[in-house]
Protein backbone atom coordinates (compact mmCIF):
# COMPACT_ATOMS: atom_id res chain seq x y z
CA UNK A 1 0.00 0.00 0.00
CA UNK A 2 2.59 2.14 0.78
CA UNK A 3 4.66 1.43 -2.49
CA UNK A 4 1.75 2.07 -4.24
CA UNK A 5 1.04 5.48 -2.49
CA UNK A 6 4.89 6.70 -3.29
CA UNK A 7 4.23 5.68 -6.88
CA UNK A 8 1.26 7.87 -7.18
CA UNK A 9 3.18 10.33 -5.62
CA UNK A 10 6.06 10.30 -7.72
CA UNK A 11 3.53 9.70 -10.82
CA UNK A 12 1.99 13.32 -9.68
CA UNK A 13 4.99 15.44 -9.03
CA UNK A 14 6.30 13.82 -12.95
CA UNK A 15 3.11 14.99 -14.08
CA UNK A 16 3.63 18.48 -12.99
CA UNK A 17 6.94 18.66 -14.57
CA UNK A 18 5.63 18.20 -17.76
CA UNK A 19 4.84 21.38 -19.70
CA UNK A 20 1.50 21.03 -20.66
CA UNK A 21 0.38 22.41 -23.91
CA UNK A 22 -2.39 25.00 -23.33
CA UNK A 23 -6.18 23.85 -24.56
CA UNK A 24 -8.28 26.92 -24.56
CA UNK A 25 -7.54 30.61 -25.31
CA UNK A 26 -7.51 32.44 -21.93
CA UNK A 27 -10.40 35.02 -21.27
CA UNK A 28 -7.96 38.12 -22.02
CA UNK A 29 -7.22 37.08 -25.41
CA UNK A 30 -10.36 38.21 -27.64
CA UNK A 31 -10.32 38.77 -31.20
CA UNK A 32 -13.49 40.66 -32.71
CA UNK A 33 -14.67 39.55 -36.03
CA UNK A 34 -13.59 42.01 -38.34
CA UNK A 35 -16.71 43.91 -40.05
CA UNK A 36 -17.92 47.99 -40.53
CA UNK A 37 -17.93 50.26 -43.59
CA UNK A 38 -14.18 51.60 -43.13
CA UNK A 39 -13.62 48.00 -43.45
CA UNK A 40 -15.30 46.74 -45.94
CA UNK A 41 -13.94 49.83 -47.26
CA UNK A 42 -10.71 48.74 -47.33
CA UNK A 43 -10.92 45.42 -48.14
CA UNK A 44 -12.41 46.84 -51.58
CA UNK A 45 -9.69 48.87 -52.40
CA UNK A 46 -6.90 46.34 -51.68
CA UNK A 47 -9.03 43.59 -53.90
CA UNK A 48 -9.06 46.76 -57.08
CA UNK A 49 -5.44 47.94 -56.74
CA UNK A 50 -4.18 43.49 -56.88
CA UNK A 51 -2.17 44.56 -53.39
CA UNK A 52 -1.62 41.91 -50.52
CA UNK A 53 -1.50 43.03 -47.13
CA UNK A 54 -0.27 41.10 -44.38
CA UNK A 55 -2.96 42.00 -42.14
CA UNK A 56 -4.81 39.48 -44.15
CA UNK A 57 -2.14 37.00 -45.16
CA UNK A 58 -0.96 36.44 -41.69
CA UNK A 59 -4.21 36.46 -40.10
CA UNK A 60 -3.51 39.29 -37.45
CA UNK A 61 -6.11 39.66 -34.48
CA UNK A 62 -6.32 43.55 -35.21
CA UNK A 63 -7.06 43.38 -38.59
CA UNK A 64 -11.41 44.62 -37.72
CA UNK A 65 -9.61 47.37 -35.61
CA UNK A 66 -7.18 48.74 -37.95
CA UNK A 67 -8.87 48.17 -40.61
CA UNK A 68 -11.84 49.98 -39.13
CA UNK A 69 -9.77 53.12 -38.57
CA UNK A 70 -8.55 52.87 -42.25
CA UNK A 71 -4.93 51.92 -41.48
CA UNK A 72 -3.52 48.42 -42.84
CA UNK A 73 0.02 46.65 -43.67
CA UNK A 74 0.91 46.68 -47.20
CA UNK A 75 2.64 42.94 -48.47
CA UNK A 76 5.03 43.90 -51.41
CA UNK A 77 6.71 41.41 -53.64
CA UNK A 78 3.80 38.70 -53.55
CA UNK A 79 2.12 36.72 -51.37
CA UNK A 80 4.27 33.54 -51.54
CA UNK A 81 7.74 34.16 -49.15
CA UNK A 82 11.00 32.17 -49.30
CA UNK A 83 11.48 30.99 -46.18
CA UNK A 84 8.98 28.33 -44.20
CA UNK A 85 9.09 30.41 -40.45
CA UNK A 86 7.59 27.72 -38.58
CA UNK A 87 4.88 30.38 -37.00
CA UNK A 88 3.82 32.05 -40.16
CA UNK A 89 0.77 31.64 -41.95
CA UNK A 90 2.05 32.64 -45.42
CA UNK A 91 2.96 30.35 -47.99
CA UNK A 92 5.76 29.10 -49.12
CA UNK A 93 6.96 28.09 -52.22
CA UNK A 94 8.75 29.99 -55.54
CA UNK A 95 7.41 33.82 -55.82
CA UNK A 96 6.59 34.94 -58.92
CA UNK A 97 8.57 37.42 -60.71
CA UNK A 98 8.61 41.11 -59.21
CA UNK A 99 5.87 43.52 -60.40
CA UNK A 100 7.33 46.82 -60.63
CA UNK A 101 4.63 48.32 -61.40
CA UNK A 102 3.46 47.91 -57.47
CA UNK A 103 4.62 50.61 -55.88
CA UNK A 104 2.83 52.47 -57.58
CA UNK A 105 -0.31 51.10 -57.11
CA UNK A 106 0.46 50.99 -53.50
CA UNK A 107 1.17 54.88 -53.52
CA UNK A 108 -2.02 55.77 -55.02
CA UNK A 109 -4.19 53.53 -52.23
CA UNK A 110 -2.07 55.60 -49.63
CA UNK A 111 -3.36 58.79 -50.85
CA UNK A 112 -6.93 57.52 -51.89
CA UNK A 113 -7.11 56.51 -48.26
CA UNK A 114 -5.38 59.64 -47.10
CA UNK A 115 -3.15 57.96 -44.58
CA UNK A 116 -1.07 60.21 -42.31
CA UNK A 117 1.25 57.22 -41.56
CA UNK A 118 1.58 53.57 -43.57
CA UNK A 119 3.45 50.60 -42.89
CA UNK A 120 5.42 49.00 -45.74
CA UNK A 121 6.51 44.97 -45.66
CA UNK A 122 7.31 41.98 -47.60
CA UNK A 123 7.88 38.57 -47.83
CA UNK A 124 11.22 37.21 -48.56
CA UNK A 125 13.39 37.16 -51.64
CA UNK A 126 15.74 35.61 -51.37
CA UNK A 127 16.06 34.23 -54.40
CA UNK A 128 17.17 38.37 -55.72
CA UNK A 129 21.13 39.25 -54.18
CA UNK A 130 19.15 42.10 -53.16
CA UNK A 131 16.09 41.03 -51.37
CA UNK A 132 13.69 43.01 -53.46
CA UNK A 133 15.49 45.99 -51.80
CA UNK A 134 14.86 48.45 -54.67
CA UNK A 135 10.75 47.75 -54.12
CA UNK A 136 11.25 49.02 -51.06
CA UNK A 137 13.32 52.26 -52.02
CA UNK A 138 10.82 52.86 -54.77
CA UNK A 139 7.57 52.58 -53.16
CA UNK A 140 8.99 55.05 -50.37
CA UNK A 141 9.89 57.54 -53.24
CA UNK A 142 6.51 56.99 -54.70
CA UNK A 143 4.68 57.67 -51.68
CA UNK A 144 6.23 60.97 -50.94
CA UNK A 145 5.32 62.03 -54.25
CA UNK A 146 2.19 61.62 -54.90
CA UNK A 147 1.12 61.52 -51.02
CA UNK A 148 3.67 64.35 -49.42
CA UNK A 149 3.49 64.57 -45.63
CA UNK A 150 2.81 60.42 -44.90
CA UNK A 151 5.61 59.08 -42.53
CA UNK A 152 6.85 55.68 -43.82
CA UNK A 153 7.77 52.30 -42.10
CA UNK A 154 9.18 49.80 -43.34
CA UNK A 155 9.18 46.63 -41.74
CA UNK A 156 11.63 44.28 -44.17
CA UNK A 157 13.45 41.42 -44.32
CA UNK A 158 16.82 40.76 -43.10
CA UNK A 159 18.33 40.75 -46.43
CA UNK A 160 20.82 37.87 -44.74
CA UNK A 161 22.50 40.52 -43.36
CA UNK A 162 23.97 42.08 -46.39
CA UNK A 163 24.88 46.02 -45.65
CA UNK A 164 24.49 46.70 -49.63
CA UNK A 165 20.88 45.68 -49.95
CA UNK A 166 19.61 47.29 -46.52
CA UNK A 167 22.05 50.71 -47.79
CA UNK A 168 19.36 50.89 -50.67
CA UNK A 169 16.34 50.91 -48.45
CA UNK A 170 18.06 53.56 -45.94
CA UNK A 171 19.11 55.86 -48.89
CA UNK A 172 15.73 56.50 -49.33
CA UNK A 173 15.01 58.10 -45.71
CA UNK A 174 11.93 56.06 -44.26
CA UNK A 175 10.75 57.23 -40.69
CA UNK A 176 11.00 53.78 -38.88
CA UNK A 177 12.96 50.84 -40.17
CA UNK A 178 11.63 47.88 -38.67
CA UNK A 179 12.69 44.06 -38.36
CA UNK A 180 11.33 41.55 -36.17
CA UNK A 181 13.88 39.43 -34.01
CA UNK A 182 10.46 37.37 -33.65
CA UNK A 183 12.31 35.14 -30.98
CA UNK A 184 14.90 34.11 -28.36
CA UNK A 185 18.25 33.06 -29.26
CA UNK A 186 17.81 29.56 -28.29
CA UNK A 187 14.73 29.30 -30.11
CA UNK A 188 16.04 31.29 -33.19
CA UNK A 189 16.76 28.28 -35.86
CA UNK A 190 13.53 26.23 -34.68
CA UNK A 191 11.44 28.97 -35.19
CA UNK A 192 13.20 30.28 -38.37
CA UNK A 193 14.89 27.60 -39.57
CA UNK A 194 16.23 29.61 -42.64
CA UNK A 195 17.04 32.59 -40.64
CA UNK A 196 19.93 34.01 -38.69
CA UNK A 197 20.15 35.33 -34.78
CA UNK A 198 23.22 37.69 -36.54
CA UNK A 199 21.04 38.44 -39.40
CA UNK A 200 18.88 40.11 -37.50
CA UNK A 201 21.81 42.14 -34.94
CA UNK A 202 23.55 43.13 -38.76
CA UNK A 203 20.14 44.37 -40.34
CA UNK A 204 18.97 46.91 -36.89
CA UNK A 205 22.67 47.87 -36.09
CA UNK A 206 23.50 48.92 -39.89
CA UNK A 207 20.19 50.83 -40.22
CA UNK A 208 21.25 53.14 -37.36
CA UNK A 209 24.80 53.34 -38.85
CA UNK A 210 23.72 54.07 -42.37
CA UNK A 211 21.13 56.91 -41.26
CA UNK A 212 21.49 57.65 -37.51
CA UNK A 213 17.97 60.03 -37.95
CA UNK A 214 16.12 56.68 -38.45
CA UNK A 215 14.22 55.07 -35.75
CA UNK A 216 14.48 51.78 -35.62
CA UNK A 217 11.99 49.00 -34.24
CA UNK A 218 11.37 45.00 -33.41
CA UNK A 219 8.95 42.74 -32.25
CA UNK A 220 9.04 39.77 -30.15
CA UNK A 221 6.60 37.05 -29.60
CA UNK A 222 6.34 34.90 -26.58
CA UNK A 223 4.81 31.81 -25.81
CA UNK A 224 6.75 29.44 -28.03
CA UNK A 225 8.59 28.26 -25.23
CA UNK A 226 11.16 30.83 -24.04
CA UNK A 227 11.66 32.01 -20.51
CA UNK A 228 10.77 35.31 -19.26
CA UNK A 229 14.53 35.72 -18.56
CA UNK A 230 15.27 34.69 -21.89
CA UNK A 231 12.36 36.93 -23.49
CA UNK A 232 14.15 40.21 -21.00
CA UNK A 233 17.51 39.13 -22.74
CA UNK A 234 16.75 39.42 -25.90
CA UNK A 235 15.02 42.82 -25.40
CA UNK A 236 18.60 43.72 -23.69
CA UNK A 237 20.39 42.45 -26.98
CA UNK A 238 18.01 44.92 -29.13
CA UNK A 239 18.74 47.45 -26.64
CA UNK A 240 22.32 47.40 -27.59
CA UNK A 241 21.79 46.96 -31.07
CA UNK A 242 20.09 51.01 -31.04
CA UNK A 243 16.56 49.86 -31.48
CA UNK A 244 14.16 52.40 -30.27
CA UNK A 245 10.37 50.83 -30.49
CA UNK A 246 9.58 47.46 -29.29
CA UNK A 247 6.66 45.67 -29.85
CA UNK A 248 5.80 42.01 -27.53
CA UNK A 249 2.71 40.10 -28.61
CA UNK A 250 1.16 36.35 -27.18
CA UNK A 251 1.58 33.69 -30.48
CA UNK A 252 -1.40 32.35 -31.42
CA UNK A 253 -1.03 29.36 -33.70
CA UNK A 254 -2.63 29.92 -37.20
CA UNK A 255 -2.87 26.12 -37.62
CA UNK A 256 -2.05 22.71 -36.61
CA UNK A 257 0.77 22.49 -38.85
CA UNK A 258 2.39 25.57 -37.43
CA UNK A 259 4.41 24.99 -33.79
CA UNK A 260 1.99 24.72 -30.65
CA UNK A 261 1.53 27.40 -28.30
CA UNK A 262 3.64 26.62 -25.16
CA UNK A 263 2.16 29.11 -22.64
CA UNK A 264 -0.09 32.31 -22.53
CA UNK A 265 1.44 35.17 -21.10
CA UNK A 266 -0.63 36.59 -18.07
CA UNK A 267 -1.60 40.85 -18.90
CA UNK A 268 0.54 41.36 -15.41
CA UNK A 269 3.69 39.34 -17.45
CA UNK A 270 3.22 41.97 -20.15
CA UNK A 271 3.11 44.99 -18.53
CA UNK A 272 5.93 43.60 -16.26
CA UNK A 273 7.91 43.42 -19.67
CA UNK A 274 6.88 46.62 -20.63
CA UNK A 275 7.91 48.40 -17.46
CA UNK A 276 11.32 46.51 -17.96
CA UNK A 277 11.56 47.83 -21.41
CA UNK A 278 10.84 51.53 -20.70
CA UNK A 279 12.27 51.90 -17.23
CA UNK A 280 15.55 49.15 -17.00
CA UNK A 281 16.37 49.12 -20.66
CA UNK A 282 15.56 52.75 -22.11
CA UNK A 283 13.31 51.89 -25.55
CA UNK A 284 11.49 55.18 -26.65
CA UNK A 285 8.08 53.26 -27.37
CA UNK A 286 7.19 49.71 -25.38
CA UNK A 287 3.63 48.27 -27.03
CA UNK A 288 3.25 45.22 -25.30
CA UNK A 289 -0.11 43.08 -24.33
CA UNK A 290 -1.58 39.80 -25.72
CA UNK A 291 -3.03 41.26 -28.95
CA UNK A 292 -0.02 43.26 -30.05
CA UNK A 293 1.39 42.65 -33.15
CA UNK A 294 4.44 44.46 -35.24
CA UNK A 295 1.98 47.47 -36.79
CA UNK A 296 -0.33 47.30 -33.80
CA UNK A 297 -0.90 51.36 -33.20
CA UNK A 298 2.36 52.34 -35.41
CA UNK A 299 0.37 56.13 -36.48
CA UNK A 300 0.05 56.61 -32.82
CA UNK A 301 4.00 55.93 -31.86
CA UNK A 302 5.61 58.03 -34.67
CA UNK A 303 3.32 61.03 -33.57
CA UNK A 304 4.11 60.88 -29.92
CA UNK A 305 8.17 60.24 -30.51
CA UNK A 306 7.37 63.31 -33.33
CA UNK A 307 5.77 65.86 -30.62
CA UNK A 308 8.92 64.21 -27.82
CA UNK A 309 11.30 65.35 -30.46
CA UNK A 310 12.42 62.16 -31.08
CA UNK A 311 11.87 61.83 -35.09
CA UNK A 312 11.37 64.41 -37.10
CA UNK A 313 9.31 63.92 -40.54
CA UNK A 314 11.28 64.07 -43.23
CA UNK A 315 11.36 66.72 -45.92
CA UNK A 316 9.45 65.21 -48.77
CA UNK A 317 11.79 67.02 -51.37
CA UNK A 318 14.84 64.81 -50.54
Amino acid sequence: MTDTLERNDLAAIAADEIPLRPRRRPEWIKVRAPSGDTYEMVRGLMRSKQLHTVCEEAMCPNIGECWGKGTATFLMMGDTCTRSCRFCDIKTGRPAPLDWQEPNRIAQSVKAMNLRHVVITSVNRDERPDGGAPIFAMVIHRIRQVHPGCSIEVLIPDFKGKREALKIVMDAQPEILNHNVETVRRLFRTVQPQDRYEWAEATLRNAKELDPLVLTKSGIMVGLGETFDEVVETMADLASWGVDILTIGQYLQPSKKHMPIDRYYTPEEFQELKRIGLEELGFKWVESGPLVRSSYRAEQQVRALSQLNYIHLRDTAR
